[in-house]
């Protein structure tokens, strides 16, 4: 579909949608008073007995957290659903999920489920929850521990965290000490035929991922008696991750042998960010600032050879990456009055990447030898300006329109092994139409032009050893744009529960999918794609239904999309993606007791991805599912038993490998199917 068509169809809508509103007002039921907005106490959460404010919002029907660190360029307008007392979070990594993890349940005054369009915060439209803590005083901590057993890995025993909050009116402030390691682990065998199916060799594999994530964060809130708002939050961290995969060959006709492939990283990261809000004449003047930074060193080896002594092979890669992102922001907001709201905004970001590696190689215990790897010591920056004003107004009280039209200006440029300057101005803006069709239904539409963010990982050579392939670096990447049209329906179903939905339509320019980059291949621009999909949260009540403290929660997504393959020309989805993802959860509180008992499932449709030469799925048959009893009060503590992956999930995997490309002939696949066994878990959680 092509774009102008788009354009068209998404402002002919918002014109429709306006002149009806304003023909509405001589209607008497258009000029009724909008729905209130939805509010929840801590009395409407105590069933859970939940420690946090990020438990209590995890539990609002219909709603689900959207991440602030979700690759958008710079920081912008606001993107994700969660207020903290009104003020969006100044952070990414440690944005309002984080906070609200940080915040004691006993500091929620309440929490507010509003409609994003009616704040006088660009960006936000649809549902937004804007979490109210008291401010009384006092300080108050929670705490949690957890510890898991699972097949083939050594039990952990050191997974927690330990939060700590205080302060009064005008100064509030948390603490927060978290550990969290990742454990993965599965095995089995993997067949390779050839081209005729033929068996070529077996191997039995061994997989396990042994990760630790550990972190310190903090935010400080000012707010004198002036009226000024000051926020400062912060985090520091450090990921260290070890990878190993063992496979015993068994070729056909030839001699069992020995696959080894290793991954080390040894990664510190940190975020840094504020902001600063006051009145200035008729409106108010707020500044924001965000700093982040990381290093990455990781080491990968790849050792291959034969039972007998022979064949030996040692593959070495290494890399170092430095990361940074600095952010300067400034907003001065109007309000005229009657519901109208006017905002211009001017940000300031930039971004790099450096990064050095190296390729090595050795046979039958011999010396080192370098392999060349053009592009995989570069130096990525990129510059960016952007403006943007903003109008939000009501249109009738069941109607609110927001309009917001900016540009930006990027400067990007390489340095290293490939050398490259370019500039770049894009348009970007949205309009956005909420109406409270009832008092139980609320309508959202979007139509938004969207400038999509770089990776610039996409810009240096890397390799893949235990994959056996790479990718080529390309400096001729530009940033992908697209119009994107969303409706959101949320609907109150009242004591059975909530739903939100979702649907949306993008038309894509220049999007970043695979091409052919000399004898190999790697990310870059394609002239045009469409994606569709659709996002749904559900919660069903199951009080009417003889199941007292019951619910079902649901979360589901969808996609479709499709490009043209810069190869063979035939349309195909979009690189990477995956069509599906589901997952339904019970949980019944037992009335007049403590106890709790439930159980979840989840699965996802196969990912799929295309390379010059090959072609891959993944999937994981038949879901993953958990169930779990937990009891509220063991001596002021809340305990939880778990038995997962009780349907015995498979981990698959296919490859298939063409000569010379994929428009050539099929000269190997390969298939292999893991398992990882059940899994337990047990944690504790607790306040003080």
């Amino acid at each position: 579909m092509a774009v102008s068509h788009i354009v068209l169809s998404g402002f002919t809508a918002l014109a429709v949608a306006t002149f009806t509103a304003g023909s509405a007002l001589a209607d008497p039921d258009a000029a009724a008073p909008a729905a209130p907005q939805t509010g929840y106490v801590p009395t409407d959460f105590v069933q859970y007995n939940p420690r946090t404010a990020l438990d209590m919002v995890n539990r609002i029907p219909g709603f689900s957290i959207q991440g602030d660190d979700n690759g958008q360029r710079g920081f912008g307008q606001a993107s994700g659903n969660v207020l903290i007392n009104g003020q969006r979070v100044s952070g990414k990594s440690n944005g309002a999920e984080a906070v609200l993890g940080r915040i004691s349940a006993s500091s929620v005054k309440r929490i507010d489920v509003v409609d994003g369009t009616q704040l006088d915060i660009p960006g936000l439209s649809g549902q937004v929850v804007n979490v109210v803590t008291d401010g009384e005083g006092g300080i108050s901590g929670t705490w949690r521990w957890k510890s898991r057993v699972r097949e083939n890995l050594t039990p952990y025993f050191h997974e927690g965290a330990v939060t700590v909050s205080g302060g009064g009116e005008q100064l509030s402030w948390s603490l927060e000490a978290s550990s969290l390691p990742q454990r993965g682990a599965d095995s089995g065998w993997e067949t390779i035929t050839d081209g005729n199916g033929a068996v070529l060799e077996r191997r039995d594999e061994d997989y396990t991922w042994i990760a630790d994530d550990a972190f310190v964060s903090g935010s400080l809130t000012y707010k004198p008696a002036s009226g000024s708002v000051a926020n400062l939050n912060g985090r520091v961290g450090i990921f260290q991750a070890d990878e190993k995969e063992i496979s015993k060959t068994f070729p056909v006709g030839g001699v069992e042998g020995r696959r080894l492939f290793t991954h080390g990283e040894d990664e510190w990261n940190a975020e840094f960010g504020g902001d600063y809000e006051f009145g200035l004449g008729p409106g108010r003047l707020k500044g924001i600032a965000l700093i982040r930074r990381e290093h990455s060193p990781a080491n990968d080896r790849f050792v291959e050879g034969d039972l007998d002594g022979t064949g030996l092979a040692d593959t070495r890669f290494t890399q170092a990456v430095d990361e940074g992102e600095y952010i300067g922001r400034a907003e001065y907001a109007l309000s005229t009055g009657q519901g109208r709201d006017w905002q211009v905004s001017l940000e300031n970001a930039f971004n790099f990447l450096d990064a050095e590696a190296g390729l090595r190689f050795a046979t039958d215990g011999g010396p080192y030898a370098d392999i060349p790897l053009p592009g995989a010591n570069s130096r990525v920056e990129e510059t960016r300006w952007e403006v943007a004003i903003t109008h939000s107004r009501a249109l009738t009280p069941r109607l609110n329109l927001q309009v917001s039209l900016g540009t930006e200006y990027s400067e990007l440029s390489q340095s290293g092994d490939h050398s490259n300057m370019r500039e770049f101005t894009r348009p970007k803006g949205f309009a956005s139409l909420s109406w409270q069709a009832d008092p139980t239904l609320k309508l959202t539409t979007r139509l938004e032009r969207e400038v999509g963010q770089l990776d610039f990982f996409d810009f240096i050579s890397s390799v893949n050893l235990s994959a056996d392939n790479g990718n080529a670096g390309n400096a001729e990447i530009v940033p992908e744009q697209a119009w994107k049209l969303s409706l959101q329906a949320e609907k109150d179903f009242k004591a059975w529960g909530a739903a939100t939905l979702n649907v949306f339509y993008s038309d894509i320019e220049d999007i970043v999918d695979r091409v052919p980059i000399g004898d190999g291949d790697g990310p870059g621009n394609l002239d045009s794609a469409w994606q569709v999909g659709m996002t749904l949260n559900a919660t069903l009540k199951l009080a009417k239904l003889g199941i007292p403290g019951g619910e079902i929660t649901s979360f589901a997504e969808w996609y479709d999309s499709q490009v043209t393959d810069p190869l063979t020309g035939e349309a195909r989805r979009i690189n990477d993606t995956q069509d599906y993802y589901y997952n339904i959860e019970f949980r019944q509180d037992v009335p007049g007791t403590d106890w709790a008992w439930g159980g979840l499932y989840e699965r996802n449709g196969p990912y799929v991805y295309w390379r010059l030469n090959e072609y891959g799925e993944e999937a994981h048959d038949p879901g993953y599912a958990y169930m779990f009893v937990e009891h509220k009060n063991v001596r002021g503590m809340t305990a939880t038993f778990a038995v997962g992956n009780l349907l015995n999930q498979a981990d698959g995997f296919r490859r298939e490998i063409y000569a010379p490309n994929r428009m050539g002939s099929l000269v190997q696949t390969e298939d292999r199917t893991r398992r990882f066994g059940p899994i337990a878990v047990f944690e504790l959680k607790g306040t003080f």
